[in-house]
């Protein structure tokens, strides 16, 4: 396993966390305020992995 799947793997992970976090507080009727800091923090995380994934195409993608 290459260091830009063990990049991949820690990005998608935190993603999911965060996901997570945020519906967990939606769900039990939490701070509107931490809900709404928790789906930010998961479209900058999405961004994060995305470029991760880009880049890792881009570098060592078998392109024809």
């Amino acid at each position: 396993m290459n260091i830009t799947s063990i990049v991949t793997i820690i990005a998608l992970a935190a993603v999911a966390v965060i996901l997570f976090m945020g519906l967990w507080n939606m769900f039990k009727g939490g701070d509107g305020n931490r809900s709404q800091m928790l789906m930010r923090a998961r479209v900058i995380a999405q961004g994060v992995a995305l470029v991760v994934i880009l880049g890792a195409l881009a570098l060592f993608g078998r392109g024809g």
